[in-house]
């Protein structure tokens, strides 16, 4: 990958996102309760990627959700520019690990849906699905269908789409996760070149230490069982692209391994 000699994240940028003291239970069957999220305050900064590890079923999905707006905490706060997050907006984009794509429509067809449901004019929406078919590595795929693409293409397609409604914040729910390793780690490496291009504030979620450490300004780590609760946070000042190699990338990936236990 080539070096774009990137300086490291502004740790004093202004918040973006604030989440405070957020618990979250659900309900099954009527009366089992079951605790998902308890005492969880993170604060993500303007144009910072953080990333939330954790292991399966550690509440992370949940946060990310409600960062959406697609849940709602049982107690705590969300806030996004200072104002409550309480419904979904277009100022959040989201990625899911699913492909979540219309399998009738085009490449650009998917894309373009959520500009025609702003009302922008028919120029307006080709210039702005180009651009973003052209960012993520599309370009010449625009008439293909879902069932024509690999299932990292179909991914892209997701990204792009996201990216093309103009959010404020990206959320990124384990995109990768149902890729092979060699996919995995080019997307991972596309993740980062758009995401240097475009600087929106990021949120990226994942159970991979190798993917954190590749992609985060920031981590921070969920302990392993519910309810959720935020463990350690990580500061990753490392130049980028990373090294996987690296003493820098090493020596963290194993304090992170050793103090959390970790064996993903």
């Amino acid at each position: 990958m080539k070096d774009v000699s990137v300086n490291i994240h502004d740790a004093n940028a202004p918040v973006k996102i604030s989440c405070k003291d957020l618990t979250m239970t659900f309900v099954q069957k009527g009366t089992h309760v079951v605790p998902v999220l308890d005492n969880v305050s993170i604060d993500v900064h303007d144009q910072e990627l953080l990333v939330v590890l954790g292991p399966g079923q550690c509440g992370k999905t949940t946060l990310l959700r409600m960062i959406a707006g697609l849940e709602t905490p049982t107690n705590g706060t969300i806030s996004l520019d200072g104002e409550e997050v309480t419904s979904p907006g277009p100022d959040r984009g989201l990625v899911f690990q699913s492909y979540m794509l219309f399998p009738w429509h085009t490449v650009e067809k998917n894309v373009s849906i959520g500009l025609e449901m702003k009302g922008l004019s028919h120029d307006d929406i080709q210039k702005t699905v180009s651009h973003y078919i052209q960012l993520v590595g599309l370009k010449g795929f625009e008439k293909y269908y879902p069932h024509q693409l690999s299932g990292g293409m179909k991914q892209r397609v997701g990204i792009a789409r996201a990216f093309a409604m103009s959010p404020k914040v990206m959320l990124m729910d384990e995109p990768f996760g149902q890729l092979d390793a060699q996919t995995r780690l080019f997307m991972e490496q596309e993740t980062e070149r758009i995401w240097l291009q475009e600087k929106r504030t990021m949120v990226f979620v994942t159970n991979n230490i190798d993917e954190a450490l590749l992609l985060g300004d920031r981590i921070v780590t969920m302990e392993g069982k519910l309810p959720g609760r935020v463990k350690s946070s990580y500061a990753v000042d490392l130049p980028r692209p990373r090294d996987p190699m690296s003493i820098g990338f090493l020596t963290l990936r194993q304090t992170i391994t050793d103090e959390q236990e970790l064996t993903l």
